[in-house]
């Protein structure tokens, strides 16, 4: 049991350090951050269309809510993430896991107009974006904006293994304190392991009794986007860690097994980021070439719409799924479309006849 003069001798203790991240930039991080840097001007330079732009900001919205959700353990497909998020109403579905996805876009939109302000980043608004994560969600047992005062655990969601302790309640005020003063300060460390660095702090501090992880991947978002890195706001960094839930507990848990050493993470995350954005870079390139495409073959509206349907999500189709895209327009005319396309080798056929099945060709 932690006496009095135990608690006076941690303040005392604490008070007198400052945040100082121990970390090596390796070989796998600059190659990392020289890539991420070549998308970014990609990014700049781009000449993109604002309605492609608008749809895939969009789309990076619903798969960010969606997996940043998922990791803590929510159970909505992607399909249903999408409609909720459209406004459409859903039955049989777990009202607390629609409420934590729907407070994940206002979170995700209550940062978007604070960057407007050009305000720091400060523990007010960490508090604020974690009552938007939480409100209202498993009887607010999560203490919105309020800090722990009990001790917590890191565990994964699917195994419930205890990943790693953190720090006591009692060093949460001076901890989030000494960090946020240092990512208001910080000058020399590079923008994008300044916000791997945060992300990782606040999940060692993990100042709340619930939602640290959605409040420490939208932190990292934030960090990127305040330091002039939104790269249009087209990236969604829970996306690669979801897909294998394993190597981010891992990456997380590698500090600890370092003795605080960030290298590792560090590594991890700079790798996801730039996973993101070189598939990012991939898609621009190709809508530019779509546009070109479009132009040249003066292709219809119907081509046109399919195409670029297509293009954002990346998946097969068949005549099936074009006619219920139009179903006043007759099987035979939709053929006709689809037949120019091939032989203006904007698509390709795979399978027989009977389950043919259409890919878009942007090679």
């Amino acid at each position: 049991m932690v006496g009095f003069y135990d608690i006076l001798q941690i303040k005392k203790h604490i008070k007198a350090m400052q945040f100082s991240p121990k970390f090596t930039i390796t070989l796998s991080i600059a190659n990392a951050l020289t890539s991420i840097e070549h998308t970014r001007g990609f990014l700049e330079a781009a000449i993109l269309s604002e309605d492609w732009m608008a749809k895939m900001q969009a789309r990076a919205l619903i798969l960010e809510a969606h997996h940043t959700t998922h990791i803590e353990g929510t159970h909505l497909s992607l399909d249903q993430s999408e409609k909720l998020l459209s406004g459409k109403k859903l039955s049989r579905v777990d009202v607390e896991n629609v409420r934590e996805l729907l407070n994940y876009k206002k979170a995700f939109d209550f940062v978007s107009d604070y960057l407007v302000s050009q305000k720091p980043i400060t523990e007010a608004l960490i508090r604020e974006i974690h009552k938007k994560l939480v409100d209202d969600v498993r009887g607010n047992n999560a203490q919105p904006r309020q800090y722990r005062n009990v001790q917590n655990y890191v565990a994964n969601s699917k195994t419930k293994e205890i990943i790693y302790t953190p720090p006591t309640a009692y060093e949460v005020p001076f901890l989030m304190a000494q960090l946020l003063a240092w990512i208001q300060n910080e000058q020399i460390i590079p923008a994008v392991l300044v916000s791997g660095i945060a992300q990782f702090q606040l999940v060692h501090i993990h100042p709340f009794l619930d939602g640290n992880g959605r409040t420490t991947r939208l932190l990292s978002t934030l960090c990127l986007y305040k330091f002039g890195y939104d790269f249009k706001k087209l990236f969604t960094i829970s996306e690669y860690y979801d897909r294998n839930r394993a190597n981010y507990y891992k990456a997380i848990q590698s500090v600890k097994d370092k003795n605080m050493d960030m290298t590792v993470w560090l590594e991890y995350f700079s790798k996801a980021l730039e996973t993101q954005m070189h598939e990012i870079q991939l898609k621009g390139t190709h809508a530019m070439k779509l546009a070109i495409m479009i132009a040249k073959y003066k292709l219809s509206k119907r081509q046109k719409q399919i195409l670029q349907q297509l293009l954002e999500t990346n998946e097969d189709f068949t005549i099936q799924q074009y006619e219920s895209f139009y179903p006043s327009i007759n099987r035979r005319t939709l053929q006709r479309d689809l037949s120019d396309l091939v032989e203006k080798k904007l698509i390709y056929q795979i399978g027989e006849k009977k389950v043919t099945h259409y890919r878009i060709n942007l090679d």
